[in-house]
């Protein structure tokens, strides 16, 4: 056996030495030499290679994977013979003073290897080396905890009454109590032993809650997935240099040796993470070979493929042809989602409708086209809250919530008046900032000091007004203008923090023939395939394709930016009265936005990688809509179905289409030239 440990430490040294860890711990040590202070503890991370240390040595390689505790030992006594032959710090003095932290880069790909609490059984007593996947649920901030500490028998003439044999440090699952306590004895004349209090050496630590990726499902409003699955949330322990690695609602790949902590007359599973990935899921690079001859075959039109993708989309909810205006928005929505801070491009959804049902259903079943669609339920929270952490140590602990969970994906809220004032207000800020705050009473929670935390808000989000059901009355006015909707259930400032308010076409009580054969047929046979194109455009195909489309860089050109800052200057000096002055000024940068949102979301849904005047122009018809919703109709006159005047049955009423749409173009410049002089158009004088 001394051999073989021998042999391994030589390997050990030979590891480090090629794989450049040996530089690092170097370096690492003149840190510490350079301080010129004593330490109870000198800490070290190492990073190590399974597969490279298994090729030098099959038992060390063993080692690390399965018997990391002892393959750290081993490390330790090599790290310490080279601190003193190489008199890297003078201030060590024993062994017992190095901690060693091996961080695997990878394990195997085996099954054996996964650990996950959802499978049985949950081996917590192996202590060794597991990687696991979750979305990180909840948060606590960042405390204190104890690294190591030097013990002095209280023995007056005992020789360990000085120096530092006795060194406690922390390892993996374990509690504060199992490093510091007050009943250790001496193992040389048995006398009671006692810390040192000014060698204890203190270091970060974040408790976070981690579920299993799976929860996702049961979060959808609509699914197709039927298997059966047990979901539990499992406790991750991030320290020092992990502290604040994650961030809440993130999917993470974490390394690191399970435990079970016991707090009381409860036991906690739990993992020590090691490291830290963030797991990104790529889309695919292809698309269904239907969308393929589909695109083939409008190819000759900006405008015909997108028209005829949400002419046939939700086959299995609605009859194809109808309600293409709230599906073309529900495509647009679910483009534009990205987990990309610097390059997000939001598109909020309000759907005003007097036949909630039909409308509930269309953006349920569109919420399973993206991986993080959450349905979210009434009983919970949108947004963060601040609980105290259940393991015991009374900080504050924040926990997720629908609007987190959908981190760059969809929110659906459900009906916006349902929510009450400070829900709605809430909400506002959320809509125009992409942040909430959260205030932390220091005095509740143990700290010395208040804390404000401000979380990133990265989601679109759908809502839906039923005017017709509503519990509220509405007030009669005389002074609609032409196109305007009564929309005073909602605060205006919440109606402009929405990017697109649509209005439903077919009111319940003028339920088109298509529509109730579909209900009617759908309730008769729920698996049928009511229409051919749900069999040659299936759910699944238009999850790849919203999957590839969404991950598409696109960029603005002159022209369209051109057509969209003169539709802003001259709607806004339309929609003036002298006693407010402009409509649009207060949110200037967000009428704009909004319609660059559109543009670029027109064009990944169309498959190509710059923004037309075509792709500006579908913006400007969908947004000029919604502003008619709202204050009623400009000088633009636009229809009231703008975007889808007639239905598609054919490629004759395509091409009419198209050409409605090149008048709609024809007509939005002579707009601006006559409402927003000095603003540059390029226009076909032919």
């Amino acid at each position: 056996m001394y051999k073989e440990t021998q042999k391994m430490k030589e390997i050990t040294l030979v590891y480090l030495d090629r794989s450049g860890g040996l530089e690092k711990f170097v370096q690492d040590c003149r840190k510490y030499n350079d301080s010129k202070q004593s330490y109870a503890v000198y800490r070290f991370v190492i990073s190590v290679n399974p597969s490279d240390v298994a090729e030098l040595d099959a038992t060390l390689g063993n080692y690390v994977l399965h018997k990391p505790m002892k393959a750290a030992g081993i490390f330790q006594s090599v790290c310490f013979v080279a601190i003193k032959t190489l008199s890297l710090i003078e201030q060590l003095q024993t062994e017992a003073q190095i901690s060693i932290l091996l961080k695997p880069t990878h394990l195997p790909p085996l099954p054996s290897y996964v650990l996950s609490l959802s499978a049985f059984p949950f081996n917590y007593t192996s202590k060794r080396f597991y990687t696991s996947e979750g979305i990180a649920i909840a948060m606590g901030t960042v405390t204190k905890y104890t690294q190591g500490a030097r013990f002095l028998c209280t023995g007056e003439t005992c020789p360990y009454s000085e120096g530092f044999n006795y060194i406690r440090v922390h390892v993996p699952g374990a509690t504060e109590s199992a490093t510091v306590r007050n009943d250790f004895a001496c193992s040389l004349c048995s006398s009671p032993l006692q810390e040192d209090m000014k060698f204890r050496v203190l270091g970060d630590k974040q408790i976070v809650e981690m579920i299993d990726a799976k929860v996702l499902h049961a979060l959808k409003g609509y699914s197709d997935h039927k298997a059966h699955f047990r979901i539990q949330a499992f406790t991750v322990f991030l320290r020092d240099e992990l502290a604040n690695r994650m961030t809440i609602g993130n999917h993470y790949k974490i390394i690191g040796i399970p435990a079970c902590v016991q707090n009381g007359p409860q036991a906690t599973a739990c993992i020590e993470a090691s490291s830290v990935q963030l797991c990104k899921t790529n889309g695919p690079s292809f698309i269904g070979e239907n969308f393929k001859y589909l695109l083939s075959l409008t190819s000759g039109s900006c405008w015909r493929f997108t028209a005829l993708l949400a002419n046939i989309f939700a086959s299995q909810v609605v009859p194809p042809g109808t309600y293409n205006t709230l599906k073309l928005a529900i495509l647009l929505s679910l483009v534009q989602t990205t987990c990309e801070i610097e390059n997000a491009d939001y598109l909020d959804l309000l759907v005003v409708t007097s036949d909630s049902l039909i409308a509930d259903r269309l953006l349920n079943y569109s919420l399973c086209l993206l991986p993080r669609g959450i349905r979210h339920p009434a009983s919970s929270d949108i947004f963060p809250s601040v609980s105290k952490d259940k393991h015991g140590t009374g900080s504050a602990s924040i926990q997720a919530c629908s609007a987190l969970l959908a981190q760059g994906g969809i929110c659906y809220i459900g009906d916006l008046s349902s929510y009450k004032k400070d829900k709605l207000e809430l909400l506002q800020s959320v809509l125009e900032s992409r942040t909430t705050t959260l205030f932390i009473p220091g005095k509740k929670y143990g700290e010395e000091a208040d804390q404000q935390v401000t979380i990133s808000v990265q989601t679109n989000f759908w809502s839906y007004v039923d005017v017709a059901s509503s519990p509220k009355k509405h007030i009669a006015r005389d002074s609609f203008l032409i196109g305007q909707m009564d929309l005073s259930l909602i605060p205006p400032n919440l109606l402009d923090g929405f990017g697109l308010l649509i209005y439903n076409e077919f009111p319940s009580c003028q339920l088109s023939f298509p529509v109730l054969n579909h209900v009617l047929q759908n309730a008769i046979n729920p698996e049928a395939m009511l229409y051919r194109v749900s069999e040659q455009f299936r759910t699944q195909d238009y999850e790849e394709f919203i999957l590839f489309a969404k991950n598409l860089h696109v960029q603005l050109s002159s022209e369209a930016e051109n057509l969209i800052q003169g539709y802003y200057l001259a709607s806004r000096r339309v929609r003036r009265d002298s006693a407010h002055g402009s409509k649009l000024s207060a949110s200037a940068l967000k009428v704009l936005y909004v319609q660059i949102s559109l543009s670029k979301a027109h064009t990944k849904l169309s498959l190509r990688k710059k923004v037309l005047e075509e792709d500006a122009l579908i913006a400007i018809l969908l947004f000029e809509s919604s502003l008619t919703l709202k204050h009623g109709k400009s000088a633009l006159c636009i229809e009231p179905n703008a975007v889808f005047p007639f239905d598609l049955s054919d490629e004759d009423s395509l091409q009419q289409r198209d050409i409605y749409l090149l008048q709609c173009h024809h007509q939005l410049l002579q707009f601006i030239g006559a409402y927003g002089p000095g603003t540059y158009i390029s226009t076909n004088e032919e």
